[in-house]
């Protein structure tokens, strides 16, 4: 867990200056920072560490001590995150469902946190069945609406839990304008930067004060790992996570550090293909006769398109839309993808499609959903890094055919 900013060093065993976001471009970056070539061996990709404990020069007197709290694999990957993000000190976690847990357990009871409404089914439940139950309390607003989070403000109010975009309806939330009114009445900010990565979105640049993400999604990218990060600036929260990562140990296994820092050095090349084949795929279905509405940040009808270009440096790879007919149509086009394959996650090199109704957000109240816009028709599509026209003529394919079904 070293700052990503640490000195390494290099084959020959002298200190190497830092790879750090100061000095290089975001590519460069993922491929090189937190992966100097072994000391020992001069080995270019830093070898897969499975001890779990390790020799001491004397009492008390070692670089790594025990892999719950501390491991190469795990250390490079956290430099890499955190020089992605901006940020100096990275935290990786066995899932993002545990990063939440450990940035959450920074509160002490009696807490209230503000999260955006629109949020990611496990941290919902989180928030409402387990944070609930240790004395946290939570209020879900409408963070589009600046007034709403001035409304929600307590005595006791300590956190704003950001989605931008939101999942599944793809909502923006202006990042900069709720730090500055969280900042001025005490409140510290999470984003949860999944959806876009740090290639697109660089949320501590705007003012929050720690990014987390699910690694299980764009960062590994391969759908074969499940992890969390989490990155701050701020040495204060950076010394409560640190703890929390060590005392509660919810921590990825050297394989998994290892696995995700391969897909990270890839990230800049993936993410702009999911962008192009998201903005095309986009396009396509606003076209369709077979479509009622699509919702990416990438299209001038999206209402925030204005605000995504001002803060997103790119739209992702993200789609939903409102198939026309019911869930027994959308359905039907679920049954008939070919490309894209029918399951919930996202992120990866391969195109996914759900219905968050019924899968990804089944656990909301149905007057919850219908509050969220998450309707019966919604699809939401994980748009992958497929050649372009293939994915294009999947979708045709599919909804023609949901369609004709359908009696239209």
């Amino acid at each position: 867990m070293s700052p990503a900013n640490a000195s390494t060093i290099n084959r020959f065993g002298a200190h190497a200056a830092p790879i750090t976001s100061d000095t290089y471009g975001f590519g460069t970056l993922a491929i090189h920072a937190g992966s100097e070539p072994d000391a020992a061996t001069g080995a270019v990709i830093p070898p897969l560490s499975l001890s779990t404990t390790f020799k001491q020069r004397a009492v008390g007197d070692f670089v790594y001590e025990y892999s719950r709290s501390d491991n190469p694999n795990r250390s490079n990957l956290e430099a890499a995150v955190a020089a992605l993000e901006k940020g100096t000190h990275g935290f990786a976690f066995s899932s993002g469902s545990a990063t939440t847990a450990t940035v959450l357990n920074t509160l002490q009871p009696g807490a209230h946190v503000i999260s955006v409404n629109d949020v990611y089914g496990g941290t919902h439940r989180y928030l409402n069945k387990v944070a609930q139950s240790m004395g946290v309390a939570t209020t879900f607003v409408d963070l589009a609406d600046i007034d709403s989070l001035r409304d929600a403000i307590r005595e006791n109010s300590r956190m704003v839990w950001i989605e931008t975009p939101t999942n599944p309806t793809l909502r923006l939330v202006d990042i900069a304008a709720v730090a500055e009114l969280a900042h001025a009445a005490g409140l510290f900010v999470v984003v949860d930067n999944t959806f876009l990565s740090p290639y697109f979105q660089t949320p501590l640049d705007l003012g929050a004060d720690i990014v987390v993400h699910s690694a299980t999604k764009y960062i590994n990218g391969h759908s074969d790992v499940v992890m969390g990060v989490a990155v701050t600036r701020d040495d204060a929260l950076a010394s409560k996570l640190r703890f929390l990562q060590n005392a509660i140990g919810a921590v990825p296994s050297p394989f998994d550090c290892y696995q995700a820092q391969r897909g990270l050095k890839t990230l800049h090349l993936r993410m702009r293909q999911h962008a192009i084949n998201a903005q095309r795929v986009a396009e396509f279905l606003e076209a369709s006769e077979f479509v009622d509405s699509v919702i990416y940040p990438g299209l001038a009808s999206h209402p925030q398109h204005a605000l995504a270009r001002r803060q997103m440096r790119g739209f992702g790879g993200m789609v939903s839309f409102r198939i026309r007919g019911d869930t027994h149509t959308a359905d039907r086009f679920l049954q008939r993808t070919r490309l894209f394959t029918l399951a919930e996650s996202l992120g990866g090199v391969e195109s996914l499609a759900e219905l968050p109704a019924r899968m990804t957000h089944a656990g909301l109240a149905p007057e919850e959903r219908a509050e969220l816009g998450i309707t019966p028709n919604l699809i939401r599509l994980s748009v992958g890094v497929e050649d372009t026209d293939d994915l294009i003529a999947d979708i045709a394919q599919a909804l023609a055919s949901a369609a004709s079904e359908n009696g239209e």
